[in-house]
């Protein structure tokens, strides 16, 4: 046994005991899954306790982020610079008991929707460590219910921003300021609810981490955290050093989604040199329209883009990006914007594109890592009168951004697993606690034939959603893009069809169905209901040699469509009703 305590001694680097850094570790993880549970648990709005659209995280006093919860990727990269932000505004005037609220993309923040508690945590008198909860908020005040405003030319026509300001201070809770902000927001009991459920996971986090301080001792506990993340550099600088030294280039299209400046390049350089790496982003200018990204927001689009394709094992702390610089072009510009730019839909649009940009660089750099890319967010949040219950209701309907997962070199892609902005964290809820949470009626709630990307292994399938009012008018705001360009394919993965497996919209009123493709705002009154449509992922690898067999199961899973079979694939069925398949003719159609 002695043996073996000093191998693995030897192996970590350091003189920390293995068995006492794997209980810190695993203490630090159960702290933040506790932290993830009480947000479920205890919060209001159907964003929270449904979709699970929150992240949680732990920093140290330097700051540093310690532990990344595997929550939503969009939140977890901005929380690096906005954690420093928030700690440098305050300096000195930190103290125990306080508990700090944000939202300011000017201030390191994603979008002005996602905010953040921190809660600073003592030990003997001396600031230690750090709890951080942030959650998307149903309504963040401003003109439009839910946030998103299309129509917004600057950032004070989209929300109420929130600076970093002290909700307690010294354990005491300023309820004039909480007041003031309820106030400015629609739907103040759902508001109100989640407020308490970012607090409480955050209290609940200061006080697993104060029991491991008083079981293990501060020193000890410092040397495990400081190991782990030796450790997580340790991985990324591994991984870097064995792609070989470089610039390589990947570039992505944003797609004109209503802005009317038509389809913008997002550009990633990343360079290779040993164990370092430096990314460089190259955006167009800032435009008039919501899809500005602070460059807060932007981290998250570059670390989601690099972890796709380093697919790293835990710890997942900031000692992955330690070998890792970053330069996110002039300020101004759509990755990097300053204010007064609007921004709301930075979350999906354009840093699902920046993510692809930056993934396809490297790439470019190891083509043996190459997987397909995600289906991007096309969203709907809904707005109206709760008759019920005599109030106004507002939600962001997150099973309205599902989407369907890229195709790898090993296999299909997953469905109903996007978007790529969320890789995966966020869940749809249950349909009959929708309707009992809001006057809505649910028709349907499906995959989508003929939405996965074509290929030897083929793409997720994307989802369609549609909902009707049931006894007052409902106004509707669709944000988002990937209605005209699909998914990415990777290694020659190519579709025909692809009108079929992008997003949009489909208003069916009068008798008469209308597909809309732009990011707008409409009213829909009972017996009138909206369908929304999401992408689905890329394939991967050429569609010809995707076997026959698995194409006819695709079919008779209500997957691929039999046009979708000859076209996508070259499988032509001789018998619609048997699946029967013409062997000569599909040889012909797939040497051709």
């Amino acid at each position: 046994m002695e043996q073996i305590v000093k191998k693995q001694e030897q192996a970590s680097g350091s003189g920390v005991d293995p068995i006492t850094l794997s209980v810190v570790r695993g203490i630090l993880e159960t702290t933040q899954r506790e932290m993830t549970l009480s947000l479920e648990k205890t919060a209001r709005s159907s964003v929270f306790n449904l979709a699970h659209d929150y992240s949680t995280a732990l920093f140290n006093a330097t700051p540093e982020m310690i532990l990344q919860g595997q929550d939503i990727p969009i939140h977890l990269g901005s929380l690096i610079p906005a954690m420093k932000v928030v700690s440098a505004y305050f300096g000195d005037d930190i103290h125990e008991g306080d508990l700090i609220l944000h939202n300011d993309p000017a201030y390191g923040g994603s979008h002005a929707i996602d905010t953040c508690m921190y809660k600073p945590v003592f030990y003997k008198g001396e600031l230690v460590y750090w709890t951080v909860c942030k959650g998307h908020l149903t309504d963040i005040g401003g003109p439009v219910p839910a946030g998103y405003n299309p129509d917004a030319k600057e950032i004070y026509a989209e929300c109420l921003r929130i600076p970093p300001v002290k909700i307690w201070d010294r354990g005491k809770p300023r309820n004039d300021v909480l007041n003031l902000l309820l106030t400015n927001m629609r739907a103040r009991r759902d508001q109100e609810g989640d407020f308490n459920a970012l607090i409480g996971a955050c209290q609940v986090g200061e006080r697993n981490l104060i029991r491991m301080l008083d079981k293990y001792g501060k020193e000890q506990v410092d040397a495990c955290i400081e190991e782990l993340l030796v450790m997580a550099e340790r991985q990324m600088r591994t991984l870097i050093r064995s792609v070989p030294d470089g610039t390589y280039e990947g570039t992505a299209v944003l797609e004109d989604a209503g802005h009317g400046f038509g389809d913008f390049d997002i550009t990633a350089k990343v360079t290779i040199k040993d164990d370092n790496c430096h990314i460089e982003i190259s955006s167009p200018p800032q435009v008039p329209y919501f899809i500005n990204s602070y460059e807060g927001n932007s981290y998250s689009g570059v670390y989601l883009g690099l972890m796709m394709f380093a697919q790293l094992p835990p710890p997942y702390n900031e000692g992955l990006y330690r070998c890792v610089s970053v330069n996110m072009g002039p300020k101004g510009t759509l990755c990097n914007a300053k204010e007064p730019a609007p921004h709301m839909n930075c979350t999906t649009t354009p840093m699902e594109t920046l993510t692809d940009a930056v993934r396809l660089a490297f790439e470019k750099a190891m083509p043996s890592k190459v997987a397909a890319s995600w289906g991007h967010a096309n969203g709907l949040n809904i707005a109206g009168w709760d008759r019920r219950h005599d109030e106004e209701y507002v939600t962001m309907v997150l099973a309205t951004i599902i989407s369907g997962a890229g195709a790898t070199p090993q296999q299909d892609g997953w469905h109903a697993c996007g978007p790529e902005c969320c890789f995966g964290a966020l869940t749809s809820g249950d349909v009959e606690l929708l309707e009992h949470s809001y006057p809505i009626v649910i028709h349907r709630y499906s995959l989508m034939i003929d939405s996965g990307g074509a290929g030897l292994y083929r793409g997720g399938s994307g989802t369609a959603w549609e909902v009707e009012p049931l006894d007052s008018d409902m106004t509707f705001i669709m944000f988002g893009e990937g209605r005209r360009i699909p998914a990415l394919g990777a290694a020659g993965a190519e579709s025909e069809m692809t009108e079929t497996k992008v997003g949009r919209l489909e208003l069916k009123r009068d008798g008469k169905v209308e597909t809309i493709r732009n990011n707008t705002i409409g009213v829909i009154k009972p017996g009138e209901t909206v369908t929304n449509m999401n992408p689905g992922g890329g394939g991967y690898g050429d569609p010809r040699k995707r076997p026959v067999e698995k194409v006819i199961a695709d079919i008779k899973l209500g997957l691929v469509s039999l046009e979708g079979a000859k076209r996508d694939y070259g499988v032509v069925i001789a018998d619609e009703k048997t699946l029967k398949v013409d062997l000569e003719a599909t040889r012909k159609l797939r040497a051709a």
